[in-house]
């Protein structure tokens, strides 16, 4: 894509991957420019979201972001806590992330995932108020939705290896199996 294809795709809103009572409902941050120019999620090269589902046992195979559609069949569904694509996260504001935290909390409701999984703990801690938001499970629930805070896929989060990650997301792949 070239630059300027990708700064139109600014602002543009990606449509959610989800359907009732899933296993877990992952929630990135924001949808980047690569994501929003394509339509598929964690689009970017480099982005790690796709090697990680794999590697941590959630799919037989590695997907690409243009096979998105099959997550559903597998009890997974992507959405983001911000809806609007930009170039960086941190283009966002705070009340962006507050909203973005009430409006999840309506879908989570809505659908039922058996877990919330926010690909992102900042974002989280943002979101939802939780200064203290560590990785791993958390206290809180969205009705008996279980939330679990990850680390970002994303590639400028280099001190997550992606073994590490995928051990992480290993955890909750474990936790769900045996909730």
């Amino acid at each position: 894509m070239t630059p300027e294809e990708l700064e139109a795709a600014r602002d543009r809103l990606v449509p959610d991957v989800v359907a009732d009572g899933l296993d877990v409902l992952f929630c990135g941050i924001n949808p980047g420019l690569m994501t929003a120019a394509t339509g598929h999620h964690f689009a970017r090269p480099g982005n790690r979201f796709w090697p990680v589902l794999h590697a941590s046992g959630f799919t037989p195979r590695q997907l690409a972001p243009a096979e998105q559609g099959e997550l559903p069949g597998y009890g997974l569904g992507i959405t983001n806590v911000v809806a609007r694509a930009s170039a960086r996260a941190d283009e966002l504001t705070d009340e962006e992330y507050r909203e973005g935290g009430r409006l999840l909390v309506e879908k989570v409701l809505l659908l039922r995932p058996k877990w919330l999984a926010i690909a992102g703990v900042t974002a989280y801690r943002v979101a939802f108020g939780d200064k203290k938001a560590r990785i791993g499970p958390q206290e809180r629930t969205i009705g008996d939705t279980r939330i679990w805070a990850l680390p970002n896929p994303s590639g400028l989060n280099a001190h997550w290896t992606l073994p590490r990650m995928a051990e992480e997301y290993g955890r909750l792949r474990a936790a769900v199996g045996n909730g």
